[in-house]
């Protein structure tokens, strides 16, 4: 009788511990993915069917979707700031 209740103690702690990492792994992911949007004034670089081209102030180009501007114009625009960080770890060097 005591094995039975020490294997399912450890059935018990061995099922804990995978929820317990199977949820971090979850909220990691979580706020990996999820935006954090800045609005901020970024200049056309061109508008092609696929969406508006533009230079944030730190010289990241970003398609920002569909919009009516030129090539050249300021505009107000916002997007997921963690494009530049995504960008960052895919191109280290850069």
């Amino acid at each position: 009788m005591s094995d039975f209740i020490k294997n399912n103690k450890t059935t018990i702690q061995v099922f804990i511990l995978i929820i317990s990492i199977g949820s971090g792994l979850l909220v990691y992911l979580t706020w990996y993915v999820s935006p954090d949007e800045i609005t901020e004034r970024v200049r056309v670089i061109a508008n092609t069917e696929n969406g508006c081209i533009v230079e944030t102030m730190d010289n990241f180009a970003i398609n920002i979707g569909s919009c009516d501007a030129q090539s050249g114009e300021t505009i107000v625009a916002t997007y997921d700031a963690k494009i530049k960080e995504r960008a960052l770890l895919m191109n280290p060097t850069g």
